[in-house]
């Protein structure tokens, strides 16, 4: 893998005097939010980071490289969308072959914030199961089984099947701990009805268990669960109804495998007035200055 990393000058700066990183994906900018907002949203969670004192390293794919650290213009190429193939573990060689771009997801993430030594990576929701019988269960899910990375999200999409997304953890072995909560966020709502058994109540309380989880043999990632700010936060019964409303268009319109999600949220999006997006934005933020407080106070150990 080590060939293939372009890691870039201040975060190999970074690196080599052991300052907290944060990685972040890029699939949020091509692939998650509309524009503008996908670029203000990308320029503000590194300005977030390093406010909270960590640095910044957004991933992506670009000339066939994996870049760590990427450019204010490279943000933009990606936000304006164009030609930018969603890059997870599955296609990530062939995306790098072909030379052009990938917007990495919360899989190909973890792998390349592991391979340049990153330990700490904020996003917005995981992928999970999905709903339904058919067996279609996202590579986020395997990537935390075997991962050493700590993920700072809002718990599994809420379009998915979150009981069945949490089991899955569990039985892969992955500690899904709540940041400041009890209970398992579900993206847009700060309590899915899940009680989690494990908690902290800080930055501290987490890098320690992260320092500790790093000690066991073959290891692989850890969760920490951080619900959305109460205030942008959407109740679990008021979203569920316009999800099932989204389900049945996507069935209708013949929709399938990895085009699911991103229908179900430009449709969310379109029912919500624009609700969802505001609430994606705002967990975002909150994910990425969780994720450098947790960076910095591993740092320290």
């Amino acid at each position: 893998m080590d060939s293939y990393l372009e890691i870039r000058p201040q975060v190999m700066e970074a690196l080599a005097e052991g300052e907290p990183l944060v990685a972040l994906e890029s699939t949020v900018i091509s692939h998650g939010l509309p524009q503008p907002r996908n670029l203000e949203t990308a320029i503000e969670l590194e300005q977030i980071i390093l406010a909270a004192g960590a640095m910044p390293a957004t991933v992506g794919i670009i000339g066939g490289r994996a870049v760590v650290g990427m450019t204010e213009a490279e943000l933009a190429v990606f936000a304006k969308g164009e030609n930018i193939e969603k890059a997870s573990r599955r296609n990530f060689a062939s995306v790098l072959d072909s030379g052009g771009m990938g917007a990495t997801t919360v899989a190909a993430t973890m792998m390349v914030a592991r391979s340049a030594s990153i330990d700490v990576f904020a996003t917005g929701g995981m992928g999970g199961v999905h709903r339904g019988e058919a067996l279609d269960i996202s590579a986020d899910l395997t990537e935390f089984g075997q991962t050493r990375v700590a993920v700072i999200c809002s718990g599994p999409k809420a379009v998915l099947d979150v009981a069945r997304t949490y089991e899955m953890l569990e039985t892969l072995g992955v500690p899904v701990i709540g940041y400041g909560t009890t209970d398992l966020p579900a993206f847009y709502s700060r309590s899915c009805g899940i009680g989690l058994d494990q908690h902290v109540i800080d930055a501290a309380q987490a890098a320690s268990i992260m320092a500790a989880h790093k000690r066991l043999p073959a290891a692989g990632g850890i969760v920490f669960a951080n619900p959305p700010p109460e205030a942008a936060a959407i109740p679990a019964g008021e979203i569920e109804g316009i999800i099932e409303q989204a389900l049945i268009a996507a069935e209708n319109a013949g929709i399938r495998g990895k085009d699911v999600t991103p229908y179900l949220l430009d449709h969310l999006a379109e029912a919500s007035n624009g609700r969802t997006v505001e609430t994606n934005i705002a967990l975002l933020r909150s994910n990425a200055e969780v994720a450098a407080n947790i960076a910095v106070a591993y740092a320290r150990r």
